[in-house]
């Protein structure tokens, strides 16, 4: 039996990435039906940082950032042809 960790295991930052990419999905999306100017920017802020803590080859913090963006776009959109506040 050997007690050293398989190269499969990730390191504790690219979990901290994951998590923090999956929190910024979810509160873009929460964003885009309720008030998107508090929710999105801090959203992609987080997707962001999520972005700098991950490795080059990760494709949810990518996901992150693009969904965070374009939930910020089109969440506006919806605030200002439905004339809800955007803040």
């Amino acid at each position: 039996m050997s007690t050293e960790a398989s190269s499969s295991s990730a390191r504790p930052a690219e979990l901290v990435a994951g998590f923090l990419s999956v929190i910024s999905i979810a509160a873009s999306v929460v964003g885009l039906v309720w008030y998107p100017m508090r929710f999105t920017p801090f959203a992609v802020l987080l997707a962001l940082i999520a972005a700098a803590m991950s490795p080059k080859n990760a494709r949810l913090p990518l996901a992150a950032v693009a969904v965070g963006a374009i939930c910020f776009v089109v969440g506006l959109t919806i605030a200002v042809a439905t004339d809800n506040p955007i803040y």
